[in-house]
């Protein structure tokens, strides 16, 4: 298998347009990709692969596209589109011409550079395209030879585990294509639609009434789509007479494959199941990593390995480009983040496991008379088999009877429909070429002359509403036309409503679009108060007229464009391009959440962060109330601090309340995606009537009782341990709001390496932290009690971290608001490092807080009350804390997290303060006993111990050492120390 490795920012492109760098975790040197553990003291690994591309910078606009930028310094490595093709699609398309097999597919997470690579964007075209425009080229350069070129394309997708037809839209997509085995083809999918094409524009506008389709299951909120898995397939037959004057027909099946994210088969949520919640999430993605452990577990030598194709239907339909006759490209996509570092990591492995697998690909050419006689006696064979009932059902070693049955069942449906494919192969093996490209023509000019390009004339001079998805080749796909007095817009299929949309918060009759066209005017109007229709971000409850340009929002995931072509020629206003973006970022600021274009880094991703997650939240909240599961989530925004974190920053997160029990719980934006996905599953399963609802257990709106919260957390800055002075305060515990939730007590004391704590009179006070390089550096830290937490919580504990060392937990204490710790922990750190001290100085220790929630169910009026009575109250999707983004909101004021540190400093102050003081103390002392003495000359050696003396004791000493210095010259020429060494003299005036 031949490998490719490319290293893809997350929304690269947006991040060079914003200016915005990265924490970069990854860069590669030649054919070698090197990743750094973004942990402190992390190490960094190497993995080599066929080809390993940067092209996160490096790079320069031209037209549009994206070319490597001579004047940066990672402009020689930039790995432009072209590079890329010429590297891998130059090698599938010269297997295509020679009537090899081939497959390319992509692997990574979402946002990584997968379908950038695959399919591109605008003049950045990806490899499908580029091979696509490549074999019609040397069609056309060949076009004099005595060869007969039939090119087929088909285009399917899969998601939960149902393949569908993009280019059948007759199709019922529920029921989808059924996944076959062929002895020689091996998986494909029964009835697949291939569409004849004689040229590049065929395929694009196959491909867009390809996303036409899809965009109507996304829209539509059907199931998961917009996680599925998309195989572009293109079937390359070359006919041509040999020397013996047979006709050869050389065949190339290419796939392209763009597979859904991959971080979506893990959990980033606290409790760490990744590998549970990641199979529940994606299964095909989950099976795929099995099929690939397998395939290098086999090539590595060893025997007696299963390998796992039938498990899911992207691993049958992938068989052959895995380890049949295929030659296979694998794109690993990455994130080079560091905040991405886990997702990075698993697809490194993932590709490394994935290039120790080799497949034997072998030239499909043959005479038609061959092919046509195979056909024949393989349905000959297959009849004999069901006859006679000798079906090969392979090692059944294990099985049980039942599962026998079941297997020969299976196998016999799919030699049933293997004589139905060779039927069908017959049939277009005979006819002509002239007759497939009249069918093909005929078929062209039928969808010439339909629906889709009436729609496009209408929309050039009538009213209509477009859609909007956050894939910006699927914006304006569906487009409906109002020609109708009164157009209502619902979820009635079956064309009872005149617009139907399916999904969350859509009524039956949700609202009318009234089209008054002597006046030009139209209007808008929800059909009662549960209808949910926004106008540029507000919500309406009356009839509104509505403006060419205007955004609308039907529920809680249908957002629309209105455009009145006549109105936009009529003004003279230049109206600004409408995207998915451009809506949301509407909706946000109409909630109180101002975009900032000059926002620094920071900023930048936190505002990136909370669009991608505000239609996801209002998506769930919809679901909700549809299931009535009494759940409400909003979006937060929490400074690391909150989070007990001592540095980063602001991140986004999501709370999810349940309205049961008022239990509120704090999930991470990857966790939140990963629940959604299972929530819109649910929600698609509940719209067709299916067995929707989940256990406890598994149910995306709940959270185990045993589910451990974080209550709250206070800093701890450690700044007195870097002048060795004890720190024993009582500190507010603030919860992710930012409001009081308890107090701490703590100690944090100097000590020696036994753990004897220095005292005040032992006075290890420095003047600087540098003093403590190089010297043992003892403390001990006391959790001693917790007071005034709340009522709500059990099984409260503490948990910190100092330094490097390991996260040190206190006891568990249960039923009481005032927990008593009582726990000790010294830390004994025997050669202070510059690095340490520096942490003690500048530092802060974070104790968190945990607990779990004392579980009551409410009772009272909000008992009886449904899910969306609940959220009639208040359907915001923003914490009422969303907008303070540098402090926290307590007790209705904004108070400085950094409090602590202040009185830290005020402590440490009074320390210097009164060790000045005690210094000029002691020369005071010094020098008015030399003044009685009546010595104009006192030693420097002297005054230089007096200023240094700790303790009145030491004072003491030099006064008697002056006292016993007999030299009485005040001459100047110097006198005798104690010692009897030479010493200058401090003329005392």
């Amino acid at each position: 298998m031949q490998l490719l490795e490319v290293v893809f920012e997350m929304h690269d492109r947006q991040c060079r347009e914003k200016g915005r760098s990265a924490q970069l975790i990854l860069d590669t040197n030649g054919n070698t990709t090197f990743i750094r553990d973004p942990a402190p003291g992390g190490e960094t690994k190497s993995f080599t692969f066929d080809h390993s591309y940067w092209s996160f910078d490096g790079c320069k606009e031209n037209n549009g596209y994206f070319e490597p930028d001579k004047s940066h310094k990672n402009g020689g490595k930039f790995a432009d589109q072209n590079m890329v093709f010429n590297d891998l699609g130059q090698g599938i398309l010269k297997n295509a011409w020679s009537g090899y097999n081939a497959t390319l597919f992509a692997y990574g997470q979402t946002g990584s550079g997968k379908s950038y690579s695959v399919i591109g964007y605008g003049p950045n075209k990806g490899i499908v395209p580029k091979f696509c425009e490549e074999i019609f080229k040397g069609i056309k350069e060949k076009a004099k030879q005595p060869i007969v070129f039939e090119v087929k394309f088909s285009m399917l997708e899969i998601y939960s585990e149902v393949v569908h037809d993009l280019l059948n839209p007759a199709k019922n997509k529920k029921s989808g294509l059924k996944v076959r085995q062929h002895p020689k083809k091996g998986f494909y999918a029964e009835g697949l639609k291939q569409v004849m094409v004689t040229s590049y524009a065929d395929i694009e506008a196959q491909m867009d009434e390809g996303t036409m389709n899809r965009t109507v299951a996304s829209t539509n909120m059907n199931a998961t789509s917009s996680r599925a898995h998309t195989i572009v397939g293109i079937h390359f037959t070359q006919k041509q007479k040999n020397a013996a004057g047979q006709e050869t027909a050389k065949t190339s099946i290419v796939n392209l494959v763009d597979l859904a994210g991959s971080e979506r088969a893990d959990s980033t949520g606290a409790t760490g199941d990744r590998l549970k919640e990641g199979a529940a999430i994606n299964k095909s993605l989950s099976t795929l990593g099995n099929v690939i452990f397998a395939l290098a577990k086999q090539s590595s030598g060893e025997k007696d390995v299963r390998v796992p194709f039938r498990d899911s239907v992207l691993t049958r339909l992938l068989q052959n480009a895995l380890m049949g006759n295929s030659k296979t490209v694998m794109v690993a996509a990455l994130s080079p983040a560091d905040l991405n570092y886990d997702e990075t990591m698993s697809t490194l492995r993932f590709a490394d496991r994935a290039k120790q697998i080799k497949t034997k690909a072998t030239v499909n050419e043959d005479p038609t008379e061959k092919l046509l006689r195979e056909l024949k006696e393989e349905n000959e064979r297959l009849k004999a088999s069901m006859k006679g009932g000798k079906i090969d059902m392979g090692n059944t070693a294990g099985m049980s009877a039942a599962d026998k049955e079941a297997l020969r069942k299976e196998l016999e449906e799919e030699m049933r429909a293997q004589m139905l494919e060779n039927d069908r192969e017959l049939e277009d093996m005979k006819k002509s070429y002239e007759e497939k490209l009249k069918a093909a023509h005929k078929s062209s000019a039928t969808a010439a002359g339909g629906a889709a390009a009436a729609t496009n004339r209408e929309k050039e001079t009538k009213p209509h509403i477009y859609n909007l998805n956050m894939d910006p080749m699927l914006s304006g796909r569906i487009v409906n036309i109002l020609k109708k007095k009164q157009t209502e817009v619902g979820n009635r299929k079956g064309g009872e409503s005149d617009i139907t949309m399916v999904g969350p918060g859509m009524q039956e009759k949700h609202a009318i679009i009234a089209l008054d066209e002597k006046a030009n005017k139209v209007n808008i109007k929800p059909c009662n108060t549960d209808c949910r229709v926004l106008v540029n971000g507000t919500p309406i409850q009356g009839e509104t007229t509505l403006c060419h340009n205007d955004r609308l929002v039907f529920g809680g995931t249908q957002i629309w464009v209105f455009a009145n072509p006549v109105e936009a020629k009529q003004s003279k206003k230049k109206y600004p391009t409408i995207t998915y973006e451009y809506a949301q970022e509407e909706i946000a600021s109409k909630n109180g959440l101002k975009m900032d274009n000059t926002a620094n880094n920071a900023q930048v991703q936190l505002q990136e962060d909370l669009l991608e997650l505000m239609p996801g939240v209002e998506t769930a909240n919809s679901i909700s109330e549809e299931l009535d599961k009494r759940c409400k989530f909003e979006i937060l925004l929490v400074s690391p601090q909150m989070m007990g974190k001592t540095s980063g920053n602001t991140e986004v997160c999501v709370k999810m309340k349940n309205l049961a029990n008022n239990a509120e719980y704090v999930w991470s934006k990857e966790k939140f995606r990963n629940n959604l996905y299972l929530m819109q599953e649910m929600y698609a399963n509940f719209e067709d009537e299916d067995d929707w609802d989940l256990p406890e257990s598994q149910d995306p709106f709940r959270e185990p009782p045993d589910t451990e919260v974080m209550i709250g957390v206070c800093q701890v800055v450690l700044q007195p341990l870097a002048f060795q002075v004890e720190l024993k305060d009582q500190v507010e515990i603030s919860n992710y709001k930012g409001a009081e939730v308890g107090v701490l007590n703590l100690e944090v004391v100097p000590c020696d390496a036994s753990g004897k704590e220095y005292k005040e009179e032992d006075d290890r006070f420095v003047d600087s932290p540098d003093m403590l390089i190089g010297k043992d550096v003892n403390f001990v830290v006391k959790i001693n009690s917790a007071r005034g937490l709340p009522k709500s919580y059990m099984d409260v504990y503490c948990k910190y971290k100092v330094y490097l060392e390991d996260d040190h937990k206190t006891k568990m204490v249960s039923d009481t608001t005032n927990p008593d710790f009582n726990d000790k922990k010294i830390f004994k750190f025997p050669t202070a490092t510059k690095q340490f001290v520096d942490y003690l100085h500048n530092s802060t220790m974070a104790i968190q807080l945990w607990g779990k929630y004392r579980l009551r169910n409410l009772s009272g009026s909000i008992k009886n009350l449904t899910t969306k009575d609940i959220m009639k109250t208040d359907r915001g999707v923003f914490s009422r804390t969303a907008n303070l983004m540098n402090g926290f909101q307590m007790n209705g004021r904004v108070v400085d997290p950094q409090k602590q540190s202040i009185i830290v400093e005020l402590l440490l102050m009074k320390k210097t303060q009164a060790r000045l003081q005690q210094r000029v103390d002691g020369v005071r002392k010094l020098l008015q006993h030399a003044d009685k003495m009546a010595r104009h000359r006192v030693p420097v050696e002297l005054m230089k111990r007096a200023l240094d003396a700790q303790t009145s004791a030491q004072v003491d000493k030099c006064i008697r050492d002056l006292e016993d210095d007999r030299d009485d010259d005040d001459s100047g020429r110097g006198s005798r120390s104690s010692n009897g060494s030479s010493s200058s003299i401090c003329t005392v005036m």
